[in-house]
């Protein structure tokens, strides 16, 4: 008797944990014309995330505003993701992007896909070509590792949004190129591009906009949402990291070293690298109404390479400096005073993450942390 009821438990917990999410993800992908012969992951790690295909509506016809029509809505410690594409730059603000989670836009002649998954607090933006084919996305309604899965309306194969990589469908194999982006403050997108335009909140969809429907979901005490994988005990899950990508080595840097040190200078890859962390963004994910959120700050990683020159910085008297000149530099990486008033850094790949995403998806990273 104890057997057979043992065994009827586990028949149940089997049910559960992999009959019942199958069953619903078969649903998911019935909307879905994917060539699922093709993939390169079990399609068990897919799981429905809620809404389905296109329940979250992306934002295919941008409009944009002024800076001057954008400050009536948007405060100024409000995150926005700062883009900068040919010498053309556009703001977008994260308490739309928290509602759409994609933009699909073209910046400085380049195609791209903005994106913004909050559950990763991953704000990436993608060249959205492949093969010289320029794509639109969409979101799937799926997710894997607690991350967004987006599909692209040509093939409709299945990305990861924290990746770029095709998972599933006729491009598995493929990886979009990560564009240089960085995630600030309203004021400080203002004050490093003050003619760039802002993304509208004219959508064609009515949202909360401003509200953020993850309340509280920014604590380094949380679990991530749907996550089946193991994260070090060493580090929070809900810790944020600075992720940095190279084509040679990828490291992360905890908030904890950086608000500390406020600049940072490190070798990625064989690259010199230069870390800023100052005050004056609100977390996106912490109060319901995001410009009430605690004050993370706001980061940036550079190239310290100018003009052929290694600068060095230092964070002294509330400014971040070059010792070099004595040029003091904003957190964009653009001299604001001194004998390089006007020069910017180049800015490196990189972002701002919840320690458990990262780690996830590069668990061979150097996480540094003091």
């Amino acid at each position: 008797m104890y057997c057979s009821a043992n065994k009827l438990l586990i028949v149940l917990f089997i049910f559960v944990l992999f009959i019942i999410p199958m069953i619903a993800l078969g649903q998911e992908l019935q909307g879905f014309s994917t060539n699922l012969d093709k993939r390169s992951i079990d399609l068990g790690e897919l799981i429905p995330g809620g809404p389905g295909k296109d329940g979250i509506p992306s934002i295919d016809h941008p409009k944009f505003v002024s800076q001057d029509e954008a400050a009536e809505w948007l405060r100024g410690r409000e995150p926005v993701i700062s883009l900068e594409i040919n010498g053309e730059a556009r703001a977008y603000p994260i308490q739309i992007l928290m509602w759409h989670e994609i933009v699909n836009d073209v910046l400085g002649g380049t195609a791209v896909v903005v994106t913004f998954c909050p559950l990763c607090y991953s704000a990436i933006v993608f060249d959205s070509r492949v093969n010289g084919e320029v794509h639109e996305f969409g979101v799937s309604g799926m997710l894997r590792h607690s991350d967004m899965i987006m599909y692209d309306r040509t093939t409709e194969s299945l990305w990861q949004q924290f990746s770029g990589e095709a998972l599933v469908g006729d491009y598995t194999g493929y990886e979009l190129t990560i564009l240089p982006s960085q995630l600030i403050s309203f004021d400080q997108f203002r004050e490093s591009y003050p003619d760039a335009a802002v993304l509208s909140r004219e959508t064609g969809h009515r949202r909360n906009y401003g509200n953020n429907p993850y309340a509280g979901y920014d604590d380094i005490n949380n679990s991530p949402f749907l996550l089946r994988e193991e994260v070090p005990d060493k580090i929070s899950p809900m810790e944020k990291v600075i992720g940095v990508r190279t084509g040679q080595e990828v490291k992360g840097y905890t908030y904890t070293i950086t608000r500390e040190k406020r600049v940072l200078h490190d070798v990625v890859g064989g690259e010199p690298i230069v870390i800023f962390h100052v005050d004056g963004m609100a977390s996106a994910l912490d109060n319901r109404t995001i410009h009430r959120s605690r004050d993370d700050g706001a980061t940036g990683v550079f190239s310290p390479v100018l003009n052929e020159e290694l600068l060095e910085f230092e964070f002294s008297e509330g400014e971040i400096r070059d010792i070099n000149t004595g040029s003091t530099w904003n957190i964009s990486g653009m001299a604001v005073s001194g004998p390089l008033l006007g020069a910017r850094l180049e800015t490196k790949v990189y972002g701002d993450y919840f320690a458990f995403a990262w780690l996830v998806f590069y668990p061979e990273t150097e996480m540094v942390e003091y």
